[in-house]
């Protein structure tokens, strides 16, 4: 149980990598564009690496200590922007914002990058706008700067209100500067706001989780990310974990920790969307769907992930390369996948959100190089109760959410000699 929950998070804050090739081209040089053939470029997604303080559970591709080098860093960031085909922009739906800690940016720079990102791509029709934020750093001043710059959401990560618990994860903030940045930002004129929890922490109990889900709601927030903690190579926390300096939340209670938060927000009136999401009415995470769906993103800052048509790559992960570099960075990890590929993650990242696939998508995929293969494994996970058919849609069930990782596993295995 404790990886059946753990599906890869759509996120474009690229996780750090070791030993990753030298990169010779950037990404514009991937496509052939004429006017007539522009792929259709939904968001925009812009990393901002600095941190305070490393939490060490996170593998994000973040910096501490650097804070002199932030000024210059939106310089870059606004020659980045510039730098981006003329074809990226005239459809953009969603700008997201994340780090690292976007909001950790003096004032002033904050509204020169937020300004950048909306002038170049903020067209006539509103857009979803977000910034991911730590409480500790959302002032009354950070939070004028989010709407001089057109932000219209923000995402705060709480993780827990239990400082015990926050000290087990290395994080800093108090919990009550929540509620605090909460109030700062609704007093600027933002609205929209998100908030993230951690569930399974070393030394987390049921009544710790429970009241984490309860303040949280309590806040009147309209959105909810809860995930699962994950003890990701190379971190600090992992090696304490395989050294034995921690031990993680047992497999039936962290089970029962997401049944839980099904449990109290449905009662609490959010709709649960995504296999770690839930919302109020209308206020789903647009840029996220944008992910699920993959849609067409284009990516802004060092070791961000962009996904365009199939291809897929990220930007150079060092900071002191990225800043003296002028135009598009240099990008690394370029991948597109054959046919065979791109139908299990079409399976993978459909079938993280709650509604699932529609049979016709499904029958497309599965009428597809390496589809025939996979519709055996869709009707043994159908019979086992994981899989179902509601209407025309392919979903996971309630149980199948807690087994997520076998039924995702087996549709992307790739394919034996003997299959060809």
């Amino acid at each position: 149980m404790s990886n059946d929950l753990h599906l890869q998070q759509a996120t474009t804050a690229v996780k750090q990598s070791g030993g990753v090739s030298e990169a010779s081209t950037r990404a514009d040089t991937l496509f052939e564009v004429d006017s007539g053939a522009s792929p259709l470029v939904r968001g925009i997604y812009a990393h901002v690496p600095f941190c305070a303080h490393r939490c060490h559970y996170c593998d994000f591709f973040t910096v501490a200590g650097r804070d002199d080098q932030r000024p210059a860093f939106v310089d870059r960031m606004q020659k980045d922007v510039a730098a981006t085909p003329a074809w990226v922009g005239g459809d953009i739906e969603t700008i997201f914002v994340g780090g690292g800690t976007p909001t950790y940016l003096a004032p002033p720079d904050l509204v020169r990058l937020l300004r950048a990102l909306h002038d170049r791509f903020v067209g006539e029709c509103s857009i979803e706008f977000t910034v991911e934020a730590n409480p500790e750093t959302v002032t009354r001043e950070i939070a004028e700067a989010l709407v001089t710059g057109g932000v219209n959401r923000v995402s705060l990560g709480a993780q827990s209100f239990h400082p015990e618990l926050l000290h087990a994860l290395e994080r800093r903030h108090d919990p009550n500067r929540v509620g605090v940045a909460l109030e700062h930002l609704r007093e600027a004129g933002i609205t929209r706001t998100s908030v993230d929890l951690i569930f399974a922490i070393p030394g987390q109990d049921l009544g710790q989780w429970e009241d984490d889900l309860a303040r949280a709601i309590d806040l009147g927030t309209d959105h909810l990310s809860c995930y699962g903690l994950v003890y990701e190579p190379g971190t600090p926390l992992r090696g304490r974990r395989d050294r034995g300096e921690v031990e993680p939340v047992g497999d039936d209670l962290e089970a029962r920790m997401y049944e839980i938060a099904r449990d109290r927000l449905a009662e609490s009136g959010f709709e649960q969307y995504e296999i770690s999401n839930w919302a109020r009415p209308g206020h789903r995470c647009r840029h996220n769907l944008l992910y699920w769906r993959n849609e067409n993103w284009w990516p802004l800052g060092p070791s961000a992930s962009g996904h365009v048509e199939g291809h897929r790559w990220r930007n150079q992960p060092r900071l002191g390369e990225y800043l003296e570099g002028d135009g598009l960075p240099a990008i690394r990890d370029v991948e597109y996948l054959e046919e065979d590929g791109r139908i299990g993650e079409g399976f993978m990242m459909g079938l993280r959100c709650l509604d699932g696939l529609p049979g016709t998508r499904v029958e497309e995929m599965l009428s597809g190089e390496g589809g025939e293969r996979r519709r055996p494994i869709i009707a043994q996970h159908v019979e086992s109760g994981l899989l179902e058919w509601s209407g025309d849609r392919l979903r996971f069930t309630t149980r199948g959410l807690l087994l997520a990782n076998v039924v995702i596993g087996d549709l992307l295995a790739p394919s034996t000699p003997a299959e060809g």
